[in-house]
């Protein structure tokens, strides 16, 4: 299966992998979410989750979804071509988050995550002041429009990539599940509560 999987090849460090996690667990069946906050042995492992799962919505990816209509608006794109921008948005999030596949491993998690923060953190600067001088010069909505795809590109190749497998990664096997439903639970109700929030916000 695994030769079908990732072709020919000596994976026997692989299947090692596999077979000393299965000894590991003894057999054990899938844990619940009780048992997850419950152990002690995967706090650390369910904070380091929360804690990238946070980073992603506080980063305000879900904002710049929002108001990108309206800043292609303002670019003085007509409303019938924002469509196709916000097409491009979509296929450039796709790209770079499948280009995040190729580089995760050779570049390491750490690495793409603090470094597309950095970039995530200098692009909403910059579109925060090229947001507020919009009427001054014809060509800044222009930048603006630029800043909001180098933030979805940013995003793409960091957070989004490397949070999907990291449940995977960090978890044993009979906690993955668990981890999966916390990971989605607390991505849904963050995305709720900032979207309740934001409006008040600003």
């Amino acid at each position: 299966a695994v030769k079908q999987l990732w072709g020919d090849g000596d994976h026997v460090a692989e299947i090692d992998d596999m077979m000393a996690e299965q000894e590991a667990i003894h057999g054990e069946k899938a844990k619940s979410i009780c048992d997850l906050f419950r152990d002690k042995a995967v706090r650390w492992q369910l904070i380091t989750l929360f804690l990238v799962s946070s980073c992603m919505q506080l980063i305000g990816v879900n904002v710049v979804y929002f108001y990108a209509y309206n800043v292609f608006i303002k670019a003085g794109i007509s409303p019938a071509q924002t469509h196709y921008v916000s097409l491009g948005i979509g296929i450039t999030e796709i790209l770079s988050t499948v280009l995040c596949g190729f580089l995760i491993e050779r570049a390491g998690r750490k690495t793409l995550l603090w470094k597309s923060y950095t970039v995530l953190a200098l692009a909403l600067v910059l579109l925060t002041v090229t947001l507020s001088l919009q009427d001054s010069f014809s060509w800044v909505p222009y930048c603006s429009v630029a800043l909001i795809f180098i933030f979805i590109m940013s995003f793409g190749i960091g957070p989004a990539g490397v949070l999907c497998p990291l449940p995977t990664e960090i978890f044993i096997q009979s906690y993955r599940p668990a981890a999966y439903v916390f990971n989605g639970v607390t991505n849904w109700i963050q995305l709720f509560v900032l979207g309740l929030l934001f409006p008040f916000i600003v």
